[in-house]
């Protein structure tokens, strides 16, 4: 797509705000882009009813005050975000390390390596998701990000010119078929988003109780290819820094693909949902996830 005035604004914004930013380091950026986005919560009210009836809605148990708590730190997790992400074109791959503290999981990776091919790695908008697979390809392990074409095509070279510095092969979502299985052959860990299905292959699978459309391809890969399926969240902590957790999640082979893939797929969104309860601020709930429901979905289960 040829860049219009429109995307020449955003992007000129996009490196100013690199600029400025820039120097103040990636934590304080960070803490901006925090206090910028609680705008969005108040008094822009930007999709906040959204988020508000999704966490209700999941956290039932909580009182109103814990609830409301939890919303203003999904706003504010976003900006942070944002944020670094944005600050990540200034990093190189020894920075990325001063901002984790550990690795718990690592051994995932290990049995994964000592099959002798690539893994898949699949993670939902939880945490820091760009920060995931950059990380990981510090540590020596190969990572084709799968990726979706931004609308702005100067932002999107930014991004992915930024993912392939530090170390990831980037691969468009409309590629994927075509790349992904010789990649995962050569050893890389494929990392997929998982919790947002678009016109692509999907499935109906429980996520805090509710039927929400999801996509098959993390359990296809590792199923055709015989491939570990592993879980990734870059979470924060208290501290500011990270904890990047893996987990190794089970994959069904009992020869029927179509039933395979739909057990699978339900097993990681389990897995993505318990991490989620962990981590509730630092999940993405400004995202419509039962926007798509099977029209037989009782209404108790329905979009909140």
């Amino acid at each position: 797509m040829k860049p219009n005035w429109k995307h020449w604004v955003e992007y000129v914004v996009l490196r100013i705000v690199a600029a400025l930013l820039g120097p103040l380091g990636i934590r304080r950026a960070g803490a901006i882009g925090a206090r910028i986005a609680l705008l969005g919560y108040w008094p822009l009210r930007i999709r906040r009813g959204v988020v508000t009836r999704h966490i209700n809605a999941c956290f039932p148990e909580r009182s109103e005050t814990e609830r409301r708590a939890l919303v203003r730190q999904a706003y504010e997790h976003l900006g942070r975000v944002g944020m670094e992400s944005i600050l990540l074109s200034r990093l190189g791959p020894d920075s990325m390390h001063a901002l984790f503290e550990r690795v718990d999981g690592w051994e995932a990776i290990e049995r994964a390596r000592a099959l002798g091919h690539g893994t898949v790695l699949v993670a939902g908008h939880l945490g820091n998701w760009e920060l995931s697979g950059a990380y990981l390809s510090t540590l020596g392990l190969p990572v084709a990000a799968v990726a979706k074409r931004q609308l702005n095509p100067l932002a999107d070279a930014f991004v992915n010119r930024t993912r392939r510095r530090l170390g990831m092969t980037v691969v468009y979502d409309d590629e994927a078929v075509r790349r992904l299985p010789r990649l995962l052959k050569e050893g890389y860990g494929l990392g997929l988003i998982s919790d947002q299905a678009g016109l692509g292959a999907a499935t109906f699978v429980p996520f805090f109780g509710r039927p929400a459309r999801t996509p098959r391809g993390p359990a296809v890969f590792a199923l055709r290819f015989d491939a570990p399926l592993i879980f990734v969240c870059a979470a924060r902590q208290p501290s500011g820094r990270y904890v990047l957790h893996l987990e190794e999640v089970e994959v069904t082979r009992t020869g029927d693909l179509e039933a395979d893939v739909d057990v699978t797929t339900a097993r990681f969104t389990a897995v993505l949902e318990r991490w989620v309860r962990r981590y509730p601020g630092q999940y993405l709930w400004a995202h419509r996830r039962w926007k798509r429901q099977p029209p037989d979905t009782p209404p108790e289960l329905r979009e909140p």
